[in-house]
């Protein structure tokens, strides 16, 4: 058998350039087709790493945020539990304290209206008082209510005790202004005469005097001179009177019992001389 050379040249040469045509327009776009494929595919799998990598850490920052949500959410809760407790407390505190300031305010009111009452009935008392004394003594002695007041009171400046005429005497000799004789009434020329008499007589010189009307007197005469006084009234009955309805007046409100100290038992002074700031002397009307 006979081999054709040429032919198998040929062939050779075909498949020569067969293997080159596929490798280069067939292996090689698929292997740079595989190769790209797998540069992709572990491009995607590096950047699935990447944002799990990423998700695992946005994951532990949630997680972590979420935590310290939960402490602030708690601290938060407790702070204003303890501050609407606070409050709470304030509250209760300042109600306690608007009560308080109420009752006060009502016992102050109270004893406003106890104090008006009181001294409308001394008021109206002095004038019962005055009118019946002043008809009385009309009546049994065919004398004024002022001329019987004139007379015991320049009595009582004859009669004072020598600790009281001493006091009274230095207060009319160191006073550069005249002694005030202060009534509740106008005295007359002759009472105003024999009280001038009287304090001449008993501290045997000249005694400047000043004579004046005011109702603060109560039914009475009263002589200050340089801080020292002498007087007679009718007082000590009124603050007796005025006691009466006060007792009266708290036994009908037991909170101005609670909240208002009774008022002391009034006691009836002898006439002598005290400095201004004391009680004044008083003494009965019907005295002798």
């Amino acid at each position: 058998m006979l081999i054709d050379w040429f032919t198998v040249g040929a062939q050779i040469v075909n498949f020569l350039i067969l293997v080159w045509l596929l490798k280069h327009f067939l292996y090689k776009p698929i292997l740079d087709a595989i190769d790209a494929r797998e540069k992709r595919i572990a491009a995607e799998l590096a950047d699935a790493d990447t944002k799990k990598a990423e998700a695992e850490k946005e994951r532990s920052d949630f997680e972590d945020k979420n935590k310290a949500f939960d402490q602030q959410r708690s601290a938060l809760l407790d702070k204003a539990a303890d501050e609407a407790k606070a409050e709470r407390a304030r509250l209760i505190d300042q109600a306690k304290k608007d009560a308080d300031s109420l009752r006060v305010t009502q016992a102050n009111a109270l004893r406003a209206d106890q104090t008006r009452l009181g001294s409308e009935i001394t008021h109206l008392a002095e004038k019962e008082v005055f009118a019946i004394a002043r008809k009385t003594l009309t009546d049994l002695a065919t004398v004024s209510l002022e001329e019987r007041i004139g007379e015991v009171f320049t009595r009582r400046l004859r009669e004072l005790d020598p600790k009281a005429k001493e006091l009274l005497g230095a207060a009319l000799k160191n006073s550069s202004q005249p002694a005030l004789v202060r009534s509740a009434f106008v005295l007359p020329p002759d009472q105003r005469a024999a009280i001038q008499n009287a304090l001449n007589e008993t501290f045997s010189a000249m005694v400047r005097i000043k004579f004046e009307d005011s109702q603060d007197a109560i039914c009475g005469i009263e002589l200050s001179a340089n801080g020292q006084k002498v007087a007679w009234s009718i007082s000590s009955y009124l603050a007796e009177l005025s006691k009466e309805v006060s007792d009266l007046v708290d036994t009908q409100s037991p909170e101005v019992i609670k909240a208002t100290p009774k008022p002391e038992t009034a006691k009836t002074p002898e006439p002598e001389t005290a400095n201004a700031s004391e009680p004044e002397p008083v003494a009965p009307v019907g005295a002798k």
